[in-house]
């Protein structure tokens, strides 16, 4: 008999029909490996099962007798954080710092309350280190998550649970490599740049599978990784998957307005127009970054925030001690554009600034407030204008939102790979996400093709 049931993609307006063959099903069999596993389970609830923690060891040992463990930490403070930044780093490349994959922010996350267990994110980050001549030292580390939902990934998978709901299956508990809350693409397994570190990779994807194997998870999920990092991993079994956001692109601009330039003429007129409300409305636009972010600062970008979540999603997943310590720690990698009328905040938007990139993050205005387009000028104009400064290639402005497009916001690919336990639902799922990405791919081509560049421009 077959059964169908309904997944949805945020990126696209697609509707497809995922359908499992009913039969009867056997737990998957654990398949022997190389490696050596110490297994200690701890105590939490889901459903008919109870687990606090997922700790487990693996070693390995490479052919020229050096040993490599790989374990799970319960929060990312029982790493040192130049351990941590070392492999992102190495991972990035100094020319690419990822300010998401750093310690400082991940730390923040947690201290901060906002990714935790009570919130539905364990921490079960991945730590790999090689003991050679008496030596252990890390080598790789992971940012992973025992998850218990599927809020505040921006891959949308809910529809998978669902059908794992109706045909009596646990879809949580389920583990997920990536960066809460942030719709980044970077580099999941941060690896530091050894000459064994391609051996270290597969050690590290074996061992992850291992794990959700061995812990009768029913999958194991990274998102938004590298486009390389989600080639090899599909090459090892994962299901891949694309997605799609909008990207401004630094041609080597001067100015704000030789990027105009590079408008057709009626987007052009359409941003200068827009641009012009702002002081109309007796707005001061600032950029403030580091020792300029004063606590007043962010605590009235978090009472924005709280608005934007309070008419939008309903919950807000960070906290506000995440912001003032996220602006102690990350210094001058905080870029925070905020509006003033008068003496007063009334709105606000929050970057973060990599090595060649500022990411767009957050918004939020006063409650009951309504500026024309203010919006644009916080999240999109000043972001633009900021990258020219600083002299950065691209502006992620973040998830979602085809109004971007005709802003010089242009679309791009993101990637995602999924490992699912149970091989009937492996299949109709990968069945879904072929479909799927067709359809990314047809709407990301007629979207360049109507672009708002003069021709030529790409």
């Amino acid at each position: 008999m077959w059964c169908s049931g309904e997944v949805g993609m945020a990126a696209v307006s697609v509707s497809v029909t995922v359908r499992v063959r009913w039969c009867t099903r056997k737990p998957p069999t654990p398949t022997p490996t190389r490696f050596s596993v110490n297994a200690l389970f701890g105590d939490w609830g889901f459903g008919n099962r109870t687990r606090n923690s997922l700790q487990q060891q693996f070693t390995f040992t490479l052919a020229d007798s050096k040993v490599i463990s790989v374990s799970v930490v319960s929060s990312i403070s029982d790493v040192a954080s130049s351990e941590w930044d070392a492999c992102a780093l190495d991972a990035t490349g100094p020319d690419n710092f990822n300010p998401f994959l750093s310690h400082a922010f991940l730390s923040t996350l947690e201290h901060s309350a906002s990714a935790v267990r009570e919130t539905g994110w364990i921490p079960h980050h991945i730590v790999a280190k090689a003991n050679n001549n008496s030596n252990n030292n890390v080598v790789a580390v992971v940012p992973l998550y025992l998850k218990t939902h599927s809020y505040g990934e921006f891959v949308f998978d809910h529809s998978w649970a669902n059908a794992y709901h109706s045909y009596g299956y646990n879809y949580y508990p389920k583990l997920q490599s990536c960066v809460p809350f942030t719709p980044v693409t970077g580099p999941r397994i941060l690896l530091r740049n050894t000459s064994f570190k391609h051996q270290v990779f597969d050690i590290i994807v074996s061992a992850m599978k291992e794990l959700a194997l061995t812990s009768q998870l029913s999958s194991l999920h990274v998102t938004f990784p590298s486009e390389n990092e989600w080639h090899k991993l599909t090459e090892k079994g994962f299901l891949p998957r694309i997605g799609m956001q909008y990207h401004w692109k630094n041609r080597n601009y001067k100015n704000f307005d030789d990027f105009l330039m590079d408008m057709k003429q009626s987007k052009r007129k359409n941003i200068r127009q827009e641009r012009k409300k702002i002081s109309a409305q007796n707005l001061i636009m600032k950029r403030l970054r580091g020792y300029e972010i004063k606590a007043r600062h962010w605590d009235s970008f978090y009472s924005f925030y709280r608005n934007t979540t309070d008419n939008k999603w309903g919950t807000p997943h960070l906290t506000r001690e995440f912001f003032h310590e996220l602006g102690a720690k990350m210094g001058d990698n905080v870029l925070l554009v905020v509006a003033e009328e008068g003496d007063e905040l009334v709105a606000g938007a929050l970057n973060l600034i990599g090595g060649d990139t500022l990411f767009g993050r957050l918004w939020g205005c006063q409650p009951r407030s309504y500026y024309p387009s203010l919006h644009f000028e916080a999240c999109y104009y000043q972001a633009i204008e900021a990258a020219i400064e600083l002299n950065l290639k691209t502006v992620e402005a973040g998830a979602q939102g085809e109004h971007k497009i005709q802003r010089g916001y242009l679309p791009v690919t993101t990637y995602s790979c999924h490992y699912l336990i149970d091989e009937e639902f492996r299949e109709a799922i990968q069945d879904f996400l072929i479909r799927e990405a067709a359809q990314v791919k047809l709407v990301i081509k007629l979207l360049h093709d109507s672009g708002p560049f003069k021709e030529g421009i790409l």
